[in-house]
């Protein structure tokens, strides 16, 4: 089978997904059972990947199923908690007291808020907990998960207190012959990740910044009574600085400490600069921007979870901190709980962990650790409020009884998706002895592109993430292969990995189980696909930017590479 055709093949299933959900607009409970089915159908036949390893792969995906519907629910539950013990009135208030403008509110709850939280935890946490914050302070359920989206691209290759690049790099770059080869140049895995880490940073930073802008005039385009794209333009000064605010400490603390803290370092200075500033009016225009009333918002904007507040309203005092509490405690526990350098972490895998190993012995193990999952802290959290909050049993039984609703629907979806994301990924132990369908889509655009790869390197990445709904996994995935690329070209491997990363990053603004678990947090099941139809233009966007800097940088100002100065003088020696 021809690389053409094998590329072909693999990319069908993404273009039937597209098809489907895009330009057909089937829900995507409807879209993925046929994805799934198609996946599947192309391992077996063209790949010729034994039924029992697709069995195994779609238990694989059933377990990652469990977890991210744990983390929806813990999501929607702390939300639906804090509705009934009063505290989202309060929260809405407070915002209206810094700014009662939606576009400064997007910028503050959005960007910043939801950068923090990606941070933290990463692994699509903050549209499952930002969107529904969203919502429940009067956004459109729809534009609520558009924001919670597009927050998950330039925080999200150092989110997760920078799992993407000490999991995802490492994990799919470093191998004994590469340790030596860095050895070789007196350099060792860690000086090598930096460079990665660094030129990262640099590329987000760079690209990042207009980020907010882009929410904005989004948002007042396609969900304001006017559609326009002026009255988002008009917030470019406050939206350009509160992008900077953002991504200047979040640069240099990548060049600086590496990449575990940038984005939680960025989104904390950030917001701290951006709140003083929007409460002094600073760079505001004088208008105030606000959606229409709700009366006349479009059907397909509207999710099935309400937030009556005004039924609150009145019932219970408390102050702005005592109300944001939960908010901050779930913060703090998950900084805690992620930091390698404590315990926490490692105590909680180790406590609970159920795995299924070796699957029909086809090599694929299924593993889930609960109580380390970010869903564990936000159920724990919800305990903690309903004491703090002093709420009675029967509105705690109502906030998970309006949250067990919820799961139904996005279960069955995910069901489908994930397990297709993991046959996707584990095609690559076939009988024909060819490279998975994920890397065999790559290779077909690296053996067609040549010279010019950098302007395509964050595309692959995107790939990845739009496959597998993870930074993390498309690093693992591509990492090796896009080194493997650019020694061919004698172009800056560490740039080209960086890129990659950037890219992954971008792609999860279209990853469709990401989409899916952000739109069941606000009951939004069925719209995915008119969400993935806005997403995609912050993601052209991002990988268009990513891979012109990656261009002039290569090209242009020639940056540096130990490896590849090296191959050019053995080069020349011979």
């Amino acid at each position: 089978m021809s690389l053409g055709l094998q590329a072909l093949l693999a990319f069908s299933p993404i273009l039937i997904a597209a098809v489907l959900l895009v330009g057909l607009r089937w829900p995507a409970r409807q879209a993925m059972p046929v994805v799934y089915l198609v996946a599947v159908l192309i391992a077996i036949f063209a790949w010729q990947v034994s039924p029992l390893r697709v069995v195994a792969s779609t238990i694989q995906g059933l377990f990652i199923t469990f977890d991210i519907l744990l983390i929806i629910f813990g999501a929607i539950l702390l939300l639906n908690t804090l509705k009934y013990s009063g505290a989202v009135t309060v929260i809405r208030n407070g915002f209206s007291r810094i700014s009662d403008d939606r576009r400064v509110q997007a910028i503050i709850i959005g960007w910043l808020f939801g950068s923090f939280i990606e941070g933290a935890s990463g692994f699509g946490t903050p549209a499952a907990i930002a969107a529904p914050l969203m919502v429940a302070l009067g956004f459109p359920a729809m534009a609520a998960v558009m924001i919670g989206m597009m927050v998950q691209s330039t925080p999200v290759t150092f989110g997760a207190v920078g799992t993407p690049i000490l999991v995802g790099v490492r994990g799919g770059l470093e191998t004994p012959e590469f340790n030596a080869q860095l050895a070789a140049v007196g350099l060792t895995f860690s000086d090598y990740l930096h460079l990665i880490t660094v030129r990262a940073a640099v590329i987000h930073g760079i690209t990042g910044t207009l980020m907010p802008l882009l929410m904005v005039v989004m948002m007042t385009r396609f969900f304001g009574k006017n559609k326009s794209w002026t009255e988002g333009l008009s917030m470019a000064p406050f939206a350009i600085f509160s992008g900077l605010a953002f991504t200047v400490p979040y640069t240099l603390t990548g060049i600086l400490l590496g990449p575990e803290f940038p984005s939680l370092l960025g989104a904390l200075i950030g917001l701290a600069i951006v709140v003083a500033a929007a409460r002094r009016r600073f760079l505001l225009p004088k208008d105030t921007w606000d959606f229409a009333p709700a009366s006349e918002w479009q059907p397909e904007w509207l999710g099935r979870i309400e937030m009556k507040l005004d039924d609150l309203t009145g019932k219970k005092t408390m102050s702005t901190w005592l109300a944001w509490t939960p908010y901050l405690l779930v913060a703090l526990f998950l900084v805690l709980t992620r930091l390698p350098q404590l315990p926490i972490g490692s105590t909680l895998r180790s406590v609970l962990k159920i795995e299924w190993s070796n699957i029909f012995d086809t090599g694929i193990t299924a593993s889930t650790t609960p109580l380390y999952l970010p869903a564990s802290i936000l159920i724990t959290v919800v305990l903690i409020t309903f004491f703090i909050h002093r709420m009675s049993r029967s509105a705690l039984q109502a906030a998970i009884g309006d949250s067990s609703k919820v799961i139904l629907g996005v279960g069955f979806v995910l069901i489908f998706t994930v397990p297709m994301v993991r046959v996707y990924i584990n095609s690559g132990v076939n009988a024909l002895g060819i490279a998975s369908m994920p890397i065999s889509m790559a290779e077909w655009v690296a053996v067609n592109v040549g010279g010019v790869w950098p302007l395509f390197a964050p595309t692959i990445g995107a790939l990845g993430a739009f496959i597998a709904g993870s930074n993390t996994v498309s690093n693992l995935m591509f990492s090796l292969f896009q080194h493997g690329v650019v020694e061919r070209l004698l172009i800056s491997g560490a740039a080209i990995v960086a890129l990659q990363s950037v890219g992954a990053a971008a792609g999860n603004m279209i990853a469709i189980h990401n989409v899916v678990a952000a739109s069941a947090t606000v009951g939004l099941l069925g719209q995915e696909g008119a969400t993935l139809r806005k997403t995609a233009i912050p993601t052209l966007y991002y990988l268009l930017v990513a891979g012109t800097i990656g261009l002039i940088a290569i090209y242009g100002l020639s940056i540096s590479d130990p490896l590849v100065d090296e191959a050019v003088r053995n080069a020349a020696s011979r």
